[in-house]
This record gives structure tokens, C-alpha cells and sequence, in this order.
């Protein structure tokens, strides 16, 4: 079942015969410049200004952030490219069983998976996390909005390139696609669900988790147990899914997505127990707030040393 390239895009159950026609090319130039790239682009910039304007809740700094992206940015796409390819293996083999590194490194050809540029971002963040001696928890709590800001808005240049939508469905939401056969196909739009749960994620965040964090991280794994729990009912409705090689639960093939969404929530879910019902921290030890009580007890030493100077040269005037 292919779906034709450019296909119209309907929604019949809402706007009836009303279709959507823009190609998936925004400009003919090359190989294309794709509505793809450009809205995974425009979602890394409003990820970046949104965790720009938080940034003071973590404790971090603006060249801190920049610096995430330059790395983490890059590492994303390599590591979400190789995770595809890793699980698409047999596709990228020649005929004699080697592998075809021209086409598996064509990543312009299209495959990458979101769950391998988050392993990238947080992979390339730890390390710099390491060498600039931030903790890890402070930082990765205001990125993993960002991250929701993308995944939201890229949601969308699946939209454009006909792609990761559901199985077929009735529902008054169904969007109808044409397949190269000729046939029309609704089914459920996958891209939107997930788009929509982000935004909800990111309300939850930054509306109701941040202001009132007891910890570092926690904004982290209330992000890995939201878009697990989305993503494991999401992938189960998808038609493109990458499978764990041939192994099979219960006579089923297992989907790679659901698989390490499962394993997401029961972790999360796990460390917000630990650290807000047993271990219970105090909201004093997080970052930000340690940066406040310093930068409060350097104004009160240097406001001691201004005062003694100052006794210091009134002594000297009363003696002369």
C-alpha cells in the first residue's frame, strides 16, 4: 500500500470535498529543497527561543543553550539516520549481503527516526554537560521542551510528505489519501495526534511542572513518561512502524517504538516515585536556586569588603 507522491489531502468528515494539494518540494532547486526540512528547521528555532526565554528557571545561561544546539543539532540527525538504517538494515544490504554505505548515508533520500535524534541530543548534551560541569538534570529540564516544540511542529513535514499516518478508520477526523493504485485510503492522521499531544506536553511543562519543581530532572522524566505514554498508543495505530529485527510477543512482531516507549514509562514513572514520594529533595538543591544563594552570599562578601575599605580610609583620615 503506497501512497502516491503529492497525493490530495482531504479531510471528508470535516471539510468535505475541500483538498489539500501542495506538494511535498518547496523549491525545485537540486534536489529539492522539501517543506520537510524547512518545517523541522522553523520547529528547532522556536524550540531554541522558547528555552531561551526559561533558560533563567534552570539556572542556565544563553551561551549555555546555544552551545546545546550547535551540538546537540548535528547529533540529533546522525544518530536519528543511524537508528533508522540499524532497523531497516536489510533494505541498505547488497546482493552479495554487504552493506551499501552510499545509501545508507543518503539520509537527503529520506529515513530518520525521532527516537534516535533524542538518544543523539541527550548523548551530545551529557558530554558537554561534562565538560562545562553543569548538571546534567538543570539542563536536560529546560532542553526536553524544546524538544516538544520540534517533535510538535516537525509532525507537520510528515503531513507534507504523505507519510506516518495510521491504519484505516471511520472517524469524522479520518484523512483520506490516494494511493498509486488509484484507490482512496482515509485512515487515522497519526501526525496529528502526535503533533497535538506535544503541545499538550509543552502546557504541562511549563505551566504546571516547572514552577513547581522539587528537582533536577524532573521536568525530564515527566517528559519521557508523557511522550512514552503518547507514543506507545500513537506507534500501535501506525502503518510505517520499524520492527525489533524478526522477534515476535505473542505471535506479533514487535514494534521498536512501542517497545522503548514501554520501557520509557516504567523507568519515569519509576524515578518521580523514587525522588518526589520517598526520597522527597528539597527545592533548595536545585540548580538555580544554588546559583541564587551564591550570587547572594558573593553580593553580601563584597558589600563587607566595601564597608571595611571604607572604615580602613576613614581611620587613615582621622589619624592625619
Amino acid at each position: 500500500m503506497r501512497v502516491m507522491t503529492n497525493s490530495p489531502i482531504s479531510f471528508p468528515g470535516l471539510f468535505g470535498d475541500w483538498e489539500f494539494t501542495a506538494g511535498e518540494v518547496a523549491l525545485d532547486i537540486g534536489k529539492g529543497i522539501y517543506w520537510y526540512g524547512i518545517i523541522i528547521a522553523f520547529g528547532v528555532l522556536a524550540a531554541v527561543a522558547l528555552c531561551l526565554r526559561l533558560r533563567h528557571r534552570f539556572g542556565l545561561t544563553e551561551d549555555n543553550l546555544l552551545d546545546l544546539v550547535l551540538i546537540g543539532v548535528p547529533s540529533s540527525i546522525v544518530c536519528a539516520r543511524i537508528y533508522y538504517v540499524v532497523f531497516y538494515l536489510d533494505i541498505y544490504r547488497t546482493a552479495d549481503g554487504g552493506i551499501d554505505w552510499g545509501r545508507a548515508v543518503a539520509i537527503w533520500d529520506g529515513g530518520i527516526a525521532i527516537y534516535g535524534a533524542i538518544i543523539g541530543a541527550f548523548l551530545s548534551g551529557m558530554l558537554y554537560c561534562r565538560i562545562k560541569k553543569l548538571p546534567i538534570g538543570a539542563a536536560a529540564d529546560a532542553c526536553v521542551i524544546g524538544f516538544l516544540v520540534g517533535q510538535a511542529v516537525g509532525r507537520w513535514g510528515n503531513f507534507m510528505n504523505r507519510e506516518a499516518f495510521g491504519g484505516e478508520t471511520t472517524l469524522p477526523w479520518r484523512m483520506r489519501l490516494l494511493l498509486e493504485s488509484g484507490e482512496f485510503i482515509e485512515v487515522h492522521p497519526t501526525f496529528l495526534y502526535e503533533s497535538l499531544w506535544n503541545l499538550a506536553g509543552i502546557l504541562i511543562l511549563v505551566l504546571l511542572v516547572t514552577p513547581h519543581r522539587k528537582f533536577d530532572g524532573q521536568n525530564t522524566w515527566s517528559y519521557f513518561l508523557w511522550y512514552g505514554l503518547g507514543r506507545f498508543w500513537i506507534e500501535g495505530l501506525r502503518t510505517d512502524s520499524l520492527y525489533l529485527f524478526d522477534w515476535t510477543l505473542f505471535g506479533e512482531p514487535i514494534r521498536v517504538s512501542q517497545a522503548l516507549s514501554a520501557v520509557m514509562i516504567l523507568v519515569s514513572a519509576a524515578a518521580l516515585f523514587w525522588n518526589l514520594v520517598i526520597r522527597r529533595p528539597s527545592p533548595e538543591n536545585m540548580y538555580v536556586n544554588r546559583l541564587a544563594r551564591q550570587t547572594v552570599e558573593e553580593a553580601e562578601e563584597e558589600s563587607t569588603a566595601e564597608a571595611d575599605e571604607n572604615k580602613e580610609e576613614r581611620g587613615e583620615e582621622s589619624d592625619t
